[in-house]
């Protein structure tokens, strides 16, 4: 009874729009009152879920890559990409998937990528010739990229819903080689549709042209290599390093670039505020709706249940990421990871995969659900940088969904893809 009254005011409440938080936590507080708990341990449970040291990296994420937005780097890396593979047919797309994994090493955020890079790819490919569906989709499927390469503030949540102490290092590091395998599948995508739809060519404009823009972009791309390499050498923690990442930006923006003024900082700062407090509440309360799920021992009956079907780890892997990826169409990346991560990596462990790989192969899953309707926040984000309904967009973006679902194929069954390079830096 206390089960269905949990998931009936979650679904009720989602379906006549309530945000996500607020309907979490309702239905944690209708769950607790039906079984007899005080409502202050809501409170209490709240509390707890954002009381997490490294979760303090998310914030300084959030605002260094806004920063970095308004720094102007985002078109920075869209000029090397374009210099560099933009001259073959439908070559702004491959300069899209280019520019967005460049601009994921340093944001690590989907929705700031799409917003950046799309607002400038999506206009320049319309005035090439460019179909503005193709554009959008393009971007908001590349955009998924940022949430392999690090840094992820995702892989952050993850690791500490994980309740295990995954480290965040070496989360960073397994999505090096999964986030570049996924981004050449995407502009092998890119290429083959523009191939199909006859989309234009463009034009080298020499070395002397891509090595300028190289050397542009290369302070933007230092905040990934300081990041990574402060982290692997413990010279600092990923909570000190995101904060090191918002210095850095702002010295770039203001005195390199001279891009970035006070107006833009402010500006920055205000978003990133709103978007941090956002992502932030969505986690505590997840945070309660899960303490709900495990007092009702949902988690146990469900690994329990998959280990009544099948204790073989294709098969096992094959339901964790179909049931990962029906949830990701109708809810947040952020709260899911939270519910899920208790649920699903036991199981996972269980038939012996490493908590790392698991990590990326939810990172993936979940992200394909950021560009699936009817939820889909980078896809609608897309919708609004492009003007184009999202009914339009679903109806010719399935070579993009069908490349993902592929690349999550390989990753799921190729764990050496995630695990090679911390095992090869010491980690794992």
């Amino acid at each position: 009874m206390e089960l269905l009254i949990l998931f009936g005011v979650l679904f009720a409440l989602l379906i006549i729009g309530v945000p996500v938080a607020f309907a979490l936590l309702a239905a944690a507080i209708a769950c607790f009152a039906a079984i007899g708990i005080p409502p202050i341990v809501a409170v209490q449970r709240v509390a707890s879920g954002i009381s997490v040291f490294t979760l303090m990296a998310i914030p300084f994420f959030i605002f260094a890559g806004d920063l970095m937005y308004r720094a102007g780097i985002a078109e920075r890396l869209v000029r090397v990409a374009d210099a560099a593979v933009g001259r073959m047919r439908g070559g702004l797309g491959v300069v899209d998937v280019g520019a967005s994994m460049m601009f994921g090493a340093v944001s690590g955020s989907a929705i700031a990528s799409a917003s950046a890079i799309g607002s400038t790819m999506v206009p320049l490919m319309k005035d090439k010739g460019y179909p503005g569906d193709y554009a959008i989709n393009v971007t908001v499927t590349a955009a998924i990229v940022g949430l392999l390469i690090p840094p992820s503030h995702n892989m952050i949540i993850y690791s500490a819903a994980s309740g295990i102490g995954v480290s965040i290092g070496d989360l960073f590091l397994a999505g090096v080689i999964p986030g570049l395998l996924t981004g050449l599948m995407l502009m092998l995508a890119a290429w083959l549709v523009a191939r199909k739809r006859a989309l234009p060519f463009g034009q080298f404009p020499g070395w002397h042209e891509f090595l300028r823009a190289a050397a542009f972009a290369i302070p933007g791309l230092m905040t990934a290599v300081i990041i990574m390499g402060g982290i692997l050498s413990g010279f600092f923690t990923p909570t000190e390093s995101s904060a090191i990442a918002v210095i850095y930006t702002m010295l770039v923006g203001a005195f390199v670039y001279r891009s970035l003024g006070w107006g833009g900082l402010w500006e920055a700062a205000a978003k990133s505020v709103r978007t941090a407090a956002m992502v932030l509440f969505i986690i505590a309360a997840a945070t309660a709706f899960g303490f709900a799920l495990a007092l009702l021992e949902v988690p146990a009956a469900l690994g329990a249940l998959i280990g009544l079907m099948t204790d073989n780890p294709i098969v096992t892997l094959l339901i964790i990421n179909v049931m990962l990826l029906l949830l990701g169409t109708f809810m947040d990346m952020a709260p899911l990871i939270v519910i899920t991560t208790p649920i699903f990596l036991p199981v996972a462990i269980g038939v012996g995969v490493d908590p790392v790989h698991f990590g990326i192969i939810m990172m993936l899953n979940l992200g394909i659900g950021l560009v699936t309707p009817p939820v889909g926040s980078v896809l609608f984000v897309g919708s609004a940088v492009g003007k184009i309904p999202v009914t339009t967009l679903v109806r010719t973006i399935w070579p993009f969904y069908l490349t993902l679902i592929g690349a999550l194929i390989v990753i799921t069954y190729v764990p050496a893809l995630s695990l090679w390079l911390p095992h090869a830096m010491g980690g794992g």
